[in-house]
């Protein structure tokens, strides 16, 4: 289960990744409670939302070509020096009691700018950490440390944000930077090659999404992440409100809410980490959207706060394990040379278009109420999940020609992908 670990590079990521986290997930908490605080208002909960994420769906494609064109590892340096700078300004702003909502907007842009250069390098950045045959592993490794973070951060954050305010949040996120900096400084790296082409950064771009477009086991991936990031995700910039006005538990109610997603999405990439192969992914990720899109229904309809905490957890579990599957699915279908600008896209379905989900959640949240809102986005996640059900068994036989020619078998038996008979499809690719 944490194979990857071997690698001394991938160590110090993981180690300062998941200092860093923690950090991060205190502010996003204590960043909604500050907006619900100051302002009470569901749609403005949604415009921060989607001011933090609307740069990675307009800039990520820009993120890809740099992650494709310069050291991957150089880019990570400066965005994770970056992030740490606004969150010590917010922190500031609160500390001396200046914050006010268009500061925290305009923070919130300013650090989505940031993540639609990071997340597309970092990763792209992970293969060049580990071998290809451990390549699921650490992906899914990735993931358990951003729910790890995930449990814990909110947790704190309920604590400090009830007792000390907001501002300590924010201050401890940016003090948390330093481990993640100080580790990718450790590492020791062999020279990379990247493109050196002459061609354009416009010309670098389409050829990335012409190769999404056309390879239909990428694109039936990325279009189910994205409906789901769409009317899915947004549930979590409704937390406020169940916390606050549905269930009336206040910070600490958020923080366990929250909490209790990330402990399902823990237990959902720890699943995916022990897995050894890759056979079987394509309907983990069709049943993930099915449970992540029913248990989102079902939540919906709690009023009671223990019941919510329970239902949460299989919402995190299948939410995470749909996302670090197709994660991994597409990695091991993309050459090198493409990967940067696909993981773009994978960014840009998994983080743009929440922002349009958040800023839709929100105002439909201010008509209708939250409950229903999260009603009709599990609803529509149900929907996409089954659709993909139909569709994937035909897209089989491509996915594992790619696979194979990225010779990104993860220890799979050859005879068991190239056999006669499709038996690698068979079996639930």
């Amino acid at each position: 289960m944490f194979r990857a670990l071997s690698y001394r590079n991938y160590r110090l990521f993981f180690t300062g990744q998941i200092i860093s986290l923690v950090g991060t997930w205190m502010q996003s908490v204590a960043q909604a409670w500050l907006v619900y605080r100051l302002t009470g208002s569901s749609l403005l909960l949604g415009v921060v939302g989607f001011a933090s994420q609307i740069p990675v769906f307009l800039l990520s494609p820009v993120g890809g070509v740099v992650a494709d064109h310069f050291r991957r590892h150089r880019i990570v340096v400066t965005t994770q020096s970056s992030a740490m700078a606004l969150a010590f300004v917010l922190a500031g702003i609160t500390l001396f009691g200046r914050v006010r909502v268009w500061q925290i907007i305009v923070l919130a842009v300013l650090l989505g700018v940031v993540n639609a250069f990071d997340v597309p390098a970092r990763q792209a950045f992970v293969v060049e950490m580990v071998a290809p045959v451990d390549l699921i592993n650490a992906i899914a490794l990735n993931s358990s440390m951003v729910n790890g973070a995930r449990i814990l951060g909110p947790a704190i954050a309920g604590v400090l944000v009830a007792a000390i305010g907001e501002g300590w949040c924010f201050f401890a996120n940016a003090i948390s930077y330093i481990a993640v900096i100080v580790c990718l400084l450790l590492m020791v790296l062999a020279p990379s090659e990247r493109l050196r082409e002459a061609a354009s950064g416009l010309e670098r771009i389409k050829e990335g999404f012409q190769f999404v477009w056309s390879t239909g086991p990428i694109r039936a991936l990325l279009l189910l992440l994205g409906l789901v990031s769409l009317t899915g995700m947004p549930y979590t910039v409704l937390m406020p409100i169940f916390a606050g006005s549905v269930l009336h538990r206040g910070a600490q109610g958020l923080g366990w809410l929250m909490g209790a997603s990330g402990i399902g999405a823990l237990a959902g990439t720890l699943t995916l980490a022990a897995r050894r192969g890759i056979r079987g992914l394509g309907r983990w990720v069709t049943y993930a959207a099915i449970g992540f899109g029913g248990s989102m229904i079902v939540f919906s309809f709690s009023r009671s706060f223990l019941l919510s905490v329970a239902l949460l957890v299989p919402v995190g579990f299948s939410m995470m394990l749909q996302m670090a599957s197709s994660n991994t699915l597409i990695q091991t279908m993309v050459p090198d040379v493409l990967r940067g600008r696909v993981m773009s896209f994978y960014s840009m379905m998994l983080m743009g278009m929440s922002p349009f989900g958040a800023l839709i959640a929100g105002a439909v949240a201010n008509r209708i109420g939250a409950p229903l809102t999260v009603t009709l986005g599990g609803t529509a996640c149900l929907a996409g999940g089954l659709i993909f059900k139909w569709k994937w068994p035909g897209l089989r036989g491509e996915a594992r020609e790619l696979i194979l020619a990225q010779g990104m078998l993860s220890g799979e038996p050859p005879d068991e992908v190239t056999g006669e008979g499709l038996q690698y499809g068979k079996a639930g690719k």
